[in-house]
């Protein structure tokens, strides 16, 4: 049966609940998929239905529109699960969730000044049914000035419409009419005074293809300039390169491509020694980029990879009892490692307890993961180093995680072993410990490395050959001069 079209859309729903980021292209987008739905607020005063105007403020220039599917409570919701999410719903319409990027520095993540204003939340202009609907096949696409510029399914969700309502029952009260808007995918993007933006939603498999028909809204300027008694307008590049969606469509300089640890290039680093390369970081001025202290359980194992992190803070015990159980960030960072990930623990150098064991260290090998790197203690000694996988620590240690640590971030700039490390950088290790590289100085590294170690090739044949160090190493112009000779015959590459 298919999904029949009501006009119940709530004109003052009493709580709008936005989603951050739920749809897989969106997070690609952004470079983040995050683990968990986080959500914030807007206020009713925000709805219209309809056909609308939207003012964008004067002094602005990211006014961004997203298209969305809000979800319509039907009903009293308290502690459902997952199963019994969708249930909640008595009807499911378009929406509009605008906002201000230029507003964005005083809301902290709350959005409650860049996305609560006056019309920035448009609904409608009719409602389906979820009788009938199946939520795994709806559809939401948006156009500007008639061009099609989202365009996405359910299907793309990275959190179901009934993991979200399980989730936010569990804490809070689901009234009839509250409604939640359920994320937009990727095609967000800027909105100037004279623009049309247009969304619709629908379920194109179902009987009848039910829509809801395109909910229109006008851009106009605004002529009312902000008060200093405010923090008014404040944007930059980053923020108009989130707005627009990339810095290309935003009119700006194009970032450097991503840097990809690829094979060719991982076989170039695996060919010099964390010496060399430490060497030709310190040559560059960067002088603690060594991870000091860990020693590895495979000494003969290469490790490369990119860094994960993961961040202990020091035990209490009121912040372990409501962060050091269940799924916490140390299971979460494990079981979210990809082939070629390394695991980096910040442990503050405390030893006096453990921060990775057996169970814990097979799921990262089985994850496909490079490696582990801890400046604290490992439990379950013996069969970790038993692991194929490399795992770099300051030694064996049989307490458990809450002895001394708290589990609290992932995926965090951190610290371990002295060496600050960012989630993407480029770690390295053999038997002489472990490195971190600026993934954009990885190529220049190598390529110096590569020439650094043919060059002591050849001064170590000449020392075994009798010749002084003296004027060879380093090398003087005479010595420099028969190096070239003998690599335009005899390159060790």
């Amino acid at each position: 049966m298919p999904g029949s079209i009501s006009t119940a859309v709530p004109t003052a729903p009493g709580k709008i609940i936005a989603v951050h980021l739920n749809y897989r292209s969106r997070a690609e987008q952004r470079g983040r998929t995050p683990d968990f739905p986080s959500y914030f607020l807007k206020p009713a005063s925000s709805v219209t239905i309809g056909e609308s105007t939207i003012t964008r403020p004067a002094g602005t220039e990211l006014l961004a529109f997203e298209g969305e599917i809000a979800l319509i409570i039907g009903r009293r919701t308290r502690r459902v699960g997952v199963a019994e999410g969708w249930a909640a719903v008595s009807a499911v319409t378009a929406a509009n969730d605008f906002g201000i990027y230029d507003l964005r520095a005083a809301d902290k993540g709350s959005n409650v000044r860049s996305k609560g204003g006056d019309g920035f939340t448009p609904l409608g202009p009719v409602a389906l049914a979820a009788a009938g609907l199946d939520p795994a096949t709806l559809r939401v696409r948006t156009w500007k000035n008639g061009e099609l510029v989202q365009e996405d399914t359910t299907a793309g969700l990275l959190f179901p419409f009934g993991q979200l309502i399980a989730d936010l029952s569990q804490l809070m009260t689901l009234e009839p009419g509250d409604v939640i808007l359920t994320g937009t995918p990727a095609g967000s993007s800027v909105a100037a005074p004279g623009d049309v933006i247009e969304v619709e939603v629908d379920a194109p498999t179902a009987e009848g293809s039910p829509g809801t028909g395109r909910l229109r809204t006008t851009v106009i300027a605004g002529t009312d300039a902000f008060g200093e008694f405010g923090l008014g307008p404040v944007v930059d590049d980053n923020q108009r390169a989130e707005a627009w969606g990339s810095r290309e469509a935003a009119g700006l300089d194009t970032a450097p491509a991503p840097f990809i640890l690829t094979p060719e290039l991982a076989e170039r680093i695996n060919s010099v020694g964390v010496a060399t390369l430490s060497a030709q970081l310190r040559r560059r001025g960067y002088n603690a980029v060594s991870i000091d202290g860990p020693r590895p359980t495979r000494p003969e194992a290469r490790l490369l990879g990119r860094a994960r992190t993961l961040r202990f803070i020091p035990q209490r015990e009121d912040l372990f009892a409501a962060h050091g159980g269940g799924y916490n960030a140390q299971k979460r960072a494990v079981d979210g490692l990809n082939p070629g990930d390394v695991l980096v623990i910040e442990a503050r150098g405390e030893t006096g307890t453990g921060t990775i064991g057996d169970i814990l260290a097979l799921r990262a090998q089985v994850r496909g993961a490079a490696g582990i790197v801890t400046d604290g203690g490992v439990r379950d000694l013996a069969l970790v180093a038993a692991l194929d996988i490399p795992t770099y620590h300051n030694g064996g240690h049989p307490a458990v995680l809450g002895r001394r640590h708290v589990p609290w971030d992932t995926d965090i700039t951190i610290a371990c072993g002295g060496a600050s490390v960012q989630p993407g950088d480029v770690i390295v290790g053999d038997s002489d410990g472990v490195i971190v590289i600026p993934p954009f100085l990885v190529a220049e590294v190598v390529a110096d490395a590569l020439e650094q170690e043919a060059e002591e090739v050849f001064i170590a044949a000449r020392v075994a050959e009798g010749e002084s160090v003296d004027g060879l190493y380093p090398m003087n112009a005479a010595w420099r001069a028969a190096y070239q000779a003998w690599k335009a015959q005899n390159d060790p590459r």
